[in-house]
């Protein structure tokens, strides 16, 4: 439908409501006449279809806040079809000129769009698309693959390779799904962009894929030996993809534009890649830190020590157990952790467990009961028994 249609329909009069109404009593004259003039109702009544869609048509329009704003001001603007300017000429009063002509429907010497190309957002553009439009360009499906990696390769960043195997334009009939010398037609039942739109039980409008070419815009008359008329094939190849350094096990990674080709002339769709990362011997992960679980000695908790720990890097890196440490504590190794997306590093975490013997030999036996003899500790249990 044109812009020239739009203002020179009385959307009001059709729903038998005044320019002043509220959008309650819209909703309600709109609901009472789609009922009347449903086709379920009315099976076989052409007269009662075209009503339908009139009053489908009107509702869409002045049911939306916005769209009836912008239409009540194009009326105001335009008229019912005329547009009046004072005469500059001294005949009085003033003149009409077709409301078509203002918006330029194909004039021999036009060079522009006309203000109907100005008010191209109104109701959803000024010019109506026809069957013999283009087919618009139309978008590559997305790819979904996984990669297992390692450990260290998930905090460092890798590059793998990955074989895929996904639907292209097909090499017989380039795309077109038609058979060699002929071309496919634009579909007349969507001229062309795809998409159908059906109301649902008289209130509700859905957009979806069209029946008649499932989406394409195009119909062929000879199908494609190869694809059946799909303009689909399928293609293998190896692609290497960049693994961030610092992803996650089970995180999803988006790769823009390396899905499936497009067509027409569109863009290609994009590839999830789902990442599995090995778990390692004995790291594990806190967010942009890594952890280390460190068994020590009774005697080197107690006195304090030095100790080497490993890094994921291959090089120890020596840390300083205070004396008197519990076991599970804490100590941080800077700058050993996961790279962060800036480059930096996080930490490596470790937790300290203090092992306590198993077996004692006579003399260690001995040591440690004259340890405790000299130690003179408190009761370390005597606030257990205290009363409530």
């Amino acid at each position: 439908m044109s812009t020239k249609d739009w203002l020179e329909k009385d959307f009001y009069k059709v729903l038998g409501v005044s320019k002043s109404a509220d959008a309650d009593e819209i909703k309600k004259a709109y609901r009472k006449l789609a009922r009347k003039y449903h086709p379920d109702s009315n099976a076989g009544d052409a007269g009662a279809e075209a009503k339908f869609k009139e009053v489908s048509e009107a509702y869409d329009v002045v049911g939306d806040p916005k769209k009836r704003k912008e239409y009540d001001e194009a009326r105001r603007l335009f008229g019912s079809g005329g547009f009046r300017m004072p005469s500059g000429s001294g005949t009085g009063g003033g003149f009409n000129f077709d409301v078509g002509d203002l918006f330029n429907r194909g004039g021999a010497g036009s060079a522009g769009g006309g203000l109907g190309d100005i008010l191209g957002g109104m109701f959803g553009g000024g010019r109506t698309t026809t069957t013999t439009s283009t087919a618009r360009p139309r978008r590559g499906a997305d790819i979904e693959t996984e990669a297992t990696i390692e450990f260290a390769e998930a905090v460092n960043g890798v590059t793998v390779g990955l074989r895929m195997t996904s639907d292209e334009p097909c090499k017989t009939c380039r795309g077109t799904g038609a058979k060699y010398g002929t071309v496919p037609k634009v579909c007349l039942k969507c001229e062309g962009t795809g998409m159908q739109t059906s109301v649902q039980g008289g209130v509700f409008a859905m957009t979806e894929p069209c029946t008649e070419c499932r989406g394409r815009g195009l119909v062929v008359d000879q199908p494609c030996e190869t694809c059946h008329g799909s303009g689909r094939g399928q293609s293998s190849k190896t692609m290497q993809v960049r693994i961030p350094a610092g992803v996650q096990d089970n995180q999803r990674i988006r790769l823009k534009g390396k899905g499936a080709a497009g067509e027409r002339g569109g863009p290609a769709g994009d590839l999830y890649v789902t990442v599995h990362v090995k778990p390692h011997r004995i790291f594990g992960r806190q967010g942009e830190h890594l952890t280390l679980n460190v068994p020590v000695s009774f005697t080197e908790a107690a006195l304090g020590a030095e100790i080497k720990v490993p890094t994921l890097d291959g090089l120890p890196v020596t840390v300083r157990i205070p004396a008197g440490t519990a076991n599970g504590s804490k100590l941080r190794v800077r700058g050993k952790g996961s790279v962060r997306r800036d480059g930096t590093k996080g930490d490596l975490l470790l937790t300290l467990e203090v092992q306590v013997p198993h077996e004692l030999s006579e003399e260690q036996r001995a040591k440690l009961q004259e340890f405790s003899s000299a130690s003179d500790q408190p009761d370390l249990r005597a606030g257990l028994f205290g009363s409530p």
